[in-house]
């Protein structure tokens, strides 16, 4: 593997006396991609959020990109400047167009002009498909357009990792393959990504490996036809049997992210 682009080591994450993590060991290589999976309260979201400090570790060290996000004397916001999160809501602005959506962040935080702003944004929107929809406001598009442009804004911030947290669980099934062909351009652009996700077919065919999680603990890491096809614990086994019965997958995994009790 090359060098490690995300290392977390001993991660604890306590919501009052809820233990949400139990001391994750992971390492993420530069390039590598990264499917978490994992029923709802696994600590699949919160350990995704530890890595940018968007939640506070109870114990242990993060270090992404050889800073340690975790030092109490780092710039975070310098750090997460290297890191873009693309969430399961699209969080647009609706009273700006898509451009706009694209420019102000770049200018507020990377103080770019006006022009610059504008160009990085134009070329986000084309790696994304959506190049015709600069002017347009998020209202007019559908859930599956939100989130490339949410996924381009990310882009245009110049990041060195993306992380992901459900991009399509709120999309309607036929929206969802736009998003995910737009993760696979990335992947193949090799961009290190840890990716949050229920989509297995992604998982199999794009992901570097598969980190299942349970507990708060990491119950399996390998390759997707090990962790996926060939599961050695059972834990797994029952997890991954659950998904292929979507009303006995409801009653498993849940619908809501909690704080604590995450998707």
């Amino acid at each position: 593997m090359s060098r490690p682009e995300i290392e977390i080591r001993g991660l604890h994450k306590s919501f009052g006396d809820n233990h949400v993590l139990r001391g994750i060991d992971l390492e993420i290589g530069q390039g590598e991609v990264v499917c978490v999976i994992g029923p709802s309260g696994s600590g699949k979201s919160t350990l995704l959020r530890c890595v940018n400090l968007l939640e506070e570790p109870s114990q242990g060290q993060v270090v992404v990109g050889g800073t340690e996000v975790t030092d109490p004397d780092v710039d975070i916001d310098a750090v997460r400047r290297r890191i873009g999160m693309v969430f399961q809501q699209f969080n647009l602005f609706p009273h700006l167009t898509v451009t706009e959506n694209l420019t102000l962040p770049q200018r507020r935080v990377l103080r770019r002009g006006k022009a610059e702003a504008a160009r990085v944004a134009a070329q986000n929107l084309q790696r994304v498909g959506l190049a015709e929809k600069a002017d347009a406001y998020p209202s007019s598009l559908s859930g599956g357009q939100q989130q490339r442009v949410a996924i381009a804004r990310a882009l245009a911030m110049g990041p060195e990792v993306m992380l992901f947290d459900e991009p399509t669980s709120a999309l309607d099934p036929e929206l969802v393959g736009d998003v995910l062909a737009v993760m696979r351009m990335l992947a193949q652009e090799g961009m290190t990504m840890m990716v949050v996700t229920h989509e297995m077919t992604f998982a199999r065919e794009v992901a570097d490996r598969v980190v299942f999680m349970d507990g708060g603990v990491v119950v399996e890491d390998g390759a997707p036809e090990q962790v996926i096809s060939h599961p050695r614990h059972e834990r797994t086994r029952h997890f991954l049997s659950r998904l292929l019965d979507p009303a006995m997958a409801d009653v498993e995994e849940g619908t809501s992210d909690q704080v604590g009790k995450d998707a």
